[in-house]
This record gives structure tokens, sequence and C-alpha cells, in this order.
């Protein structure tokens, strides 16, 4: 029957070590305790005092009903309520050198001593204290260790080793291990916000961290950081609030939480936060906002936005039609057709699923293409108008050469060549007036249409051209 209670108790032990409420209190509150401080254990819980039952070395002791009493034995101790179960061990010890800790639990930046005792306080000299088997202090003189700023790490198994003297020896003795746990006061932070913003909309990040349930009510503050720079804080508020971002609020955030009055930090991972600028001010070069050029000379226009997160997509409307999309829009062989007005229209996309579109429309660009300048053909015509004058007059000069040197059939020769260079440069003859291929006219006088009709028809003299018969 006793076997059957004790496999009871462990099992009980075994399945409700996350779920107990029972309390079992120790004064003094020092664990383990020692059978020569008096010890006195008290079982706290649901249900009447006098409903509960008392266990040692997993074995039920002492009869049932009381919810205290005084200890007068070394070894483990349990109690149990009806209503909240099994209460966590405590161990009262009779050894030679025992390693004390406080009962209370353990925080990060809490202080705590450990205390290495002889037995019924017998001198113990020469103390080393250790930490998971690694000496981690020794003492010539005192038995106490103190550990200030607790952190996690130092949590483990903690024993002690000294000469305990004794009344007519000194021996070297070791303590049983005790289980030292450090609990976090508040756990590592969370930064949680939008990794990505659209230019003009507002930014709110949130530094989550949870404290202890053993001690809720510390107070924490909360530093917010941008790429290593503070940007808000330290404040009691675990929100940073941003009410318009821009561009320049794109960067690495991370924020820091720290317990008031104890040298405990902890910070969050980093959380990349991107500003994304709208498409705004597209323009088109080559500038300015109208262009004139020939036909058949290539053209080419780019688009281009002042400010704009990538990707930016561009569309080129003509009179008002879409022809083109991309940056450049390339003319080749133009003609009047291509006459008329451009711009283009720049386009981008923001938010996490790209649900916001953005759009900055160019200024018009005129663009006229001519066929080519009106004084160019007439420049062209005029001079080969002239040059036909000219050799007009050389063969005129000619002929009059001739005609103080030469022999009579020399000069009806001439007369001849004369009347005869007007038609072989496609002129056509009228009453007044030669017209050249070109399509230039030009007056004739008396003389000049004697010379189209041959010399024979000339008047006997010329004086004003030097010619006399």
């Amino acid at each position: 029957m006793a076997r059957k209670v004790a496999l009871l108790l462990w099992a009980q032990t075994l399945g409700l070590a996350g779920a107990q409420t029972t309390q079992l209190l120790v004064e003094p509150p020092w664990r383990p305790a020692v059978l020569w401080d008096q010890v006195t254990l008290t079982c706290q819980g649901s249900g009447t005092a006098s409903a509960t039952t008392w266990y040692k070395d997993m074995w039920r002791w002492g009869p049932k009903g009381p919810d205290h009493f005084t200890v007068t034995e070394s070894g483990t101790y349990h109690c149990d309520r009806p209503g909240s179960g099994l209460s966590p061990p405590m161990t009262v010890s009779d050894d030679d050198l025992v390693l004390q800790v406080p009962v209370p639990a353990l925080l990060e930046g809490d202080m705590v001593t450990l205390r290495c005792r002889g037995w019924w306080d017998k001198s113990v000299t020469s103390v080393s204290f250790y930490h998971d088997e690694k000496k981690v202090w020794e003492l010539r003189d005192g038995t106490e260790l103190s550990l200030s700023n607790l952190q996690l790490q130092h949590s483990g198994r903690y024993r002690c080793e000294g000469l305990v003297q004794s009344w007519f020896s000194v021996r070297s003795s070791v303590s049983s291990p005790v289980t030292v746990t450090v609990h976090e006061l508040f756990s590592v932070p969370v930064l949680e916000g939008p990794p990505e913003l659209t230019e003009g909309s507002p930014l709110t990040l949130i530094c989550l961290s949870t404290p202890s349930l053993l001690r809720p009510q510390a107070p924490l503050l909360y530093v917010f950081y941008r790429d290593r720079q503070v940007v808000g804080g330290p404040q009691w508020s675990p929100q940073l609030l941003v009410p318009t971002v821009g561009i320049s609020h794109s960067g690495n955030y991370s924020c820091q939480v720290r317990s008031e009055g104890v040298a405990l930090r902890k910070s969050s991972s980093q959380l990349r936060v991107t500003v994304h600028m709208p498409v705004a001010n597209a323009t088109i070069t080559p500038g300015p906002l109208s262009h004139q050029v020939r036909s058949g000379d290539p053209v080419t226009l780019r688009c281009s936005v002042q400010v704009g997160s990538a990707p930016v997509t561009f569309t080129w409307l003509h009179n008002g039609q879409e022809v083109a999309r991309g940056p450049l829009l390339e003319l080749r062989d133009i003609d009047v057709g291509h006459s008329g007005t451009y711009q283009c229209v720049a386009t981008n996309q923001l938010g996490q699923d790209g649900h916001r579109v953005f759009r900055a429309l160019s200024p018009e660009l005129a663009l006229t293409v001519t066929t080519g300048s009106p004084w160019v053909t007439v420049a062209v015509n005029v001079g080969r108008t002239l040059l036909f004058l000219l050799l007009l007059l050389a063969v005129i000069g000619g002929c009059h050469w001739w005609h103080h040197r030469g022999a009579p059939q020399r000069r009806s020769r001439c007369w001849t060549l004369v009347s005869w260079a007007p038609s072989t440069q496609g002129m056509s003859t009228g009453s007044d007036r030669v017209t050249s291929p070109m399509g230039v006219a030009s007056h004739l006088g008396p003389h000049n249409r004697c010379l189209s009709q041959g010399p024979h028809r000339c008047p006997p003299a010329l004086p004003h051209l030097g010619i006399h018969k």
C-alpha cells in the first residue's frame, strides 16, 4: 500500500509539474533549508487547511490537517491540496557542507548571494565556488559569493567545497549541487512595422516585448534607432509614429528595451523600411518645347523623371495616341506625317501588392517636319541664270573680236554661233524674252532679238555694244 502511494505521488509530480499552484513556503527563506535553522514549512493552495496532506521523500508523512509545521528531520518535503495539487519539493539538509541560495525567484538584473555553510555552523575555510563544474571563485576568508546584474548565462548548477572544522579535525567537504535559475525580466523585443511605404504616408513601428509573469509591473523604457542613430526615446510607449514619411526615412530600424534602475538592455533585429517615391516631373529631351527638323533626318527623344522609385515604365503619345513604349522614341527617315505634338507618360506602381499606381505626364513637344527651305531652291535657279548670261556675254565679246579682225565669212559664222547658242542651251524665244531651263526669264533688247534671228537681220551698226557694220 505504501509503495502504491509513493508511485502515485511520483506520477502526480510528473503530470502536474507544469500546472502546479500549490506553494510550499520555507522560513528562513533559503534553499535547501538546514535542519539546525529550526525550519518551518507552510503549505499554501486552494481548499481548507485541514485538507492538507504532507509527504516526505515521496511518502505520506504525518497526520492530515495542519498547513504548517516545524521540521525535525532532514529530507525532501511536499504538500498537497485537493484543489491545487502537489507543491514543488523543499529539501531540508543535515550535510557537513551546504550551499544555499535565496528562495525568491531570480530575474535578469537582480543580485544574488550564495553562501557555503558548515554543519551546525562549523567554521569553513578555503572556500571555492563552482558553476557547471567550472571553478569561478576562490575565497581565502569568507563563505559567501555575491553575483550582481544577473544574466541568463548565470543559470546552472552551483556547488561549493571547503575545509570544515570539526571538534577534533579539519576535513575537506563538497556540497550537493544546487540549481540556480535566472528568469527573463522581459523578452527580446521584436520590431514590427511595414517594410515598404509610399512617400507621404504615415509610419508606425511597435516594439513588442513581454514582461515576466514573475514581475509583470517592471518599468520598461523604449528607444528607437534608424541606421544606429536614435530617432525616438527613451520613452514609456512601445510605439514610434512618423506622421509623414519621405525618402530620408528609409533605412534599417531597430528598437531597444531597457529596465529602469537596472543595467539591462535588449535590442531587436533590424527591420528594413523602404520609402517608395511616386513618379513626378516627366520631361522630354532634347528640348525645347518646339523642335524643327528636315524631312529624312533621324530624331531620338528621351523621356525621364526627376523622381520616382523603380520600376518606371514609359509610354509615348503622338497627338494624344499611343505610338511606342520605353524611355527612348526613335524616329528614322521622318516625313511630314511625323509632325505634331509628342508627350510621354511615366508610370510606377507602389505598395506591397502594387495596388497604388502613379503617373506623370510630360509637357508637349511640338515637332515640325519641313521638306526643305524655299530660299535654297531660288538661290540655285538664280545661280544658273547668271552663269548662262556670263556665257552669252563671252560669246558676244568673241564675235566682236572676230568682227574687227576677220573677213565677212568669219562675221557670218560669229552671228550664226550667237544665234545658235541660246537654242543649244535649251532656251525658248518669244517676242521679248528668253526662258532658261530653270524657268528664269530674262528680257531681250532689240539687238538680242536680231541675234536670235540671224546676223543679216541686225541693224547696220550697234554702237552701244561696240559693233560697227
